[in-house]
């Protein structure tokens, strides 16, 4: 479990990367500043750093920060079945835009010989797509519902602007059979 110590000190470092990006975060968006831990705790390893905009039944925007080698797990949204208290729904469709640093993107697809992802060892075969696709500022990728994916920061840390169809956390599907949605998220 993520402490208050921790969880202060990652936003006061996330607050860094917005200025050295340029990205300006309201006082009232940073009150409600995010630490996806995934209850596997080690944030620093495993974890992201999030901000989110928007999130309407149509609609979501978020802006994720990564601090140096710090990897979201794997994972992919899942159709939603309908339910009495809420619609069903195809899964998350999501693009990421890198804006800061360099983003490692994994999805399926033909494994590159040489990754430049930092696998974390202790987790390392919950992390099974290879496909690599690297983000530098300015360009983008949108995943299709239901993708299994995972992502890492390069070297100096990154800032990822995700934009995407409702999202449903708590509804996420990992490979990693200890991570539950419903811890992911510390605030």
């Amino acid at each position: 479990m993520l402490t208050k110590e921790t969880y202060e000190q990652f936003k006061e470092k996330s607050s860094e990367y917005f200025k050295k990006a340029g990205i300006v975060i309201s006082e009232e968006e940073m009150e409600k500043f995010q630490v996806a831990e995934f209850g596997l705790g080690c944030p620093e390893t495993i974890g992201l750093e999030l901000v989110v905009y928007v999130n309407t039944d149509r609609c979501c925007a978020k802006e994720l920060v990564l601090f140096p080698h710090q990897t979201c797990a794997e994972h992919r949204h899942p159709p939603i079945p309908p339910a009495s208290d809420r619609k069903g729904m195809d899964g998350k469709e999501e693009t990421f835009r890198c804006r800061f640093g360099e983003v490692y993107l994994y999805v399926p697809g033909e494994p590159a010989p040489e990754i430049k992802a930092e696998i974390p060892k202790e987790r390392a075969e919950y992390f099974t797509c290879r496909h690599e696709i690297i983000l530098h500022p300015g360009e983008q990728y949108t995943l299709a519902p239901d993708t299994l994916h995972w992502f890492q920061a390069g070297p100096e840390g990154a800032i990822v602007s995700e934009f995407s169809t409702k999202s449903m956390d708590d509804d996420d599907v990992f490979t990693d059979p200890m991570i539950n949605p419903q811890l992911k998220r510390n605030i």
